[in-house]
């Protein structure tokens, strides 16, 4: 039986790059940051407050198990700024916005009032996009 998800993954065209932004800017933790044999970098991070959860942020240039045609199709999405890769919660979705822009975060939008709660789209400046939202109370 499976019980939960441990590790997920953010492909990223550039890992240095992903790092500041996940790890200086939102605050998650690094988790593991090694470099093996093969010269592939594993790193993974977490929310600071979900630390269960690893998210491997993976280059789109693989690790040598992407032919050329994926490897493409990939850095072309990341390019766009199209891979859009999930929720990211706060309690105080205007303070947070106040908090990243000031940080040199970018977003696709300012914070809104939406049926769910109060929402805006970040971007990772790595070809990911985000909802970043405040739910409603009681949601």
């Amino acid at each position: 039986m499976v019980t939960k998800l441990s590790h997920t993954s953010f492909f990223v065209n550039d890992q240095e790059k992903a790092y500041d932004f996940y790890v200086n800017k939102l605050g998650f933790k690094v988790n593991t940051d090694a470099t093996m044999d093969s010269g592939f970098r594993w790193l993974t991070v977490n929310p600071p407050e979900q630390p269960e959860l690893e998210i491997i942020l993976f280059p789109a240039n693989g690790d040598g198990s992407f032919d050329d045609d994926v490897k493409n199709a990939l850095k072309l999405l990341l390019d766009k700024g199209v891979m859009g890769a999930g929720v990211l919660y706060t309690p105080d979705v205007r303070a947070t916005y106040e908090e990243l822009k000031a940080k040199g975060v970018q977003f696709k939008s300012e914070p809104k009032e939406q049926f769910y709660g109060i929402e805006c789209i970040v971007t990772d400046g790595c070809g990911n996009w985000f909802s970043m939202t405040q739910p409603k109370d009681g949601m």
